[in-house]
């Protein structure tokens, strides 16, 4: 078989020292997984040195190997400098869908009673990102345009990872596009989401305007859901959705390449929070989400026991804040390497005593 190898995307800043926790949790001696490494250092200073070449290097490397891991960076608000490293990667490794996961974190309130799973199935390209924007006129006759697109192939791809995601979690599709006041635009994904659920019966499938998404989250409370949306309601959605069940550093973004028929390609995970300068070299950042883009990514590593890792890991790092070890924003008073060193030893025990008990 031959050895897996992932791309290590490096960041900026404290995303770039959460990365490094993240890979000690990935390391073969504490998973059992053969894994290999391979870095490209995509913090501000090189991507500005090389162009964004490094860039282009990393994304040739997973479209061969489909496997990444990305750190938080630094996005220059300048519109001549790099840009986003976020938004060319997606469209380099043809990136066509973001899930986010809003899962229950042990000993933190959530909003509104809210306890089960909510996920939220982003569209990763077209739609307001990339869209061509210009100005016309002056003063107060001033007037801004937006060109945006939306292709079908891209809206089936999300509508059919949708309903297939939600088949094998037992969640419900819920919400959808404000398609009743753009029915030729957003009426587009509102066709393939009802061609979906025709396709999947079984899946229960309750259509929803984004606005009253929005209301009726606030109701919610054991059921899961899984949310489709388009790109940019999907970005500001997830953020919500993450916050409802205590911190956007509690769960990982994984983005989907899918084939002609649907099955994933290639997969780059990282955590949905940025790079936050005002903690770098503290040691007091909450890892939890980087951690969990290294579990999330072993579900897709092709070796015999990358699935036990992944569900020891995700099992460690929530056990882990149930029994009272957690950073400072979640109310406790453990170190970043504090946390990810108790994450480490409850994976190593897990899939020690798993192996001790074999097949039940």
């Amino acid at each position: 078989m031959t050895q897996p190898t992932i791309a290590v995307l490096q960041g900026d800043q404290t995303g770039q020292e959460l990365l490094v926790e993240g890979l000690r949790v990935l390391e073969p001696t504490v998973t059992r997984c053969d894994v290999a490494f391979q870095n490209f250092d995509l913090s501000l200073e090189n991507r500005r040195k090389t162009q964004n070449g490094v860039v282009h290097e990393a994304a040739d490397f997973i479209k061969k190997h489909g496997l990444g891991i990305k750190a938080a960076t630094i996005t220059p608000g300048n519109p001549d400098d790099v840009g986003s490293p976020n938004a060319l990667l997606r469209e380099l490794v043809n990136g066509q869908v973001i899930l986010r996961t809003g899962r229950r974190i042990p000993s933190v309130r959530p909003l509104a009673g809210v306890y089960a799973p909510i996920s939220v199935v982003r569209m990763a390209v077209e739609d307001a990102y990339g869209a061509k924007e210009w100005r016309e006129g002056s003063g107060l006759d001033e007037v801004a345009y937006s060109t945006r697109k939306l292709s079908r192939r891209t809206c089936r791809i999300v509508a059919e990872y949708t309903f297939r995601y939600a088949r094998r979690t037992g969640g419900k599709v819920f919400g959808g596009p404000k398609y009743t006041v753009s029915p030729t635009y957003e009426g587009i994904f509102k066709e393939e989401m009802d061609e979906a659920a025709k396709r999947y019966p079984d899946v229960p499938y309750d259509p929803q305007l984004i606005d009253a998404t929005y209301a009726l989250l606030l109701e919610t409370t054991g059921e899961p859901l899984v949310i489709p949306a388009l790109n940019r309601d999907g970005d500001t959605l997830s953020d919500l959705v993450l916050k409802m069940f205590g911190s956007i550093a509690g769960a990982e973004s994984i983005i989907l390449s899918m084939d002609d028929q649907f099955e994933v390609k290639s997969v780059i995970t990282e955590a949905p929070h940025g790079t936050a300068p005002s903690l770098q070299g503290k040691n007091v950042a909450n890892p939890m989400a980087m951690i969990l883009a290294g579990a999330a990514l072993l579900r897709y590593v092709q070796l015999p026991n990358a699935q036990n890792a992944s569900r020891a890991i995700y099992e460690s790092v929530l056990e882990a804040v149930r029994d009272g070890v957690k950073t400072a924003d979640l109310g406790g008073h453990s170190t970043t390497t504090e946390f990810t060193n108790e994450v480490i030893d409850r994976v190593r025990g897990k899939l020690e005593v798993w192996d001790a008990l074999g097949k039940q």
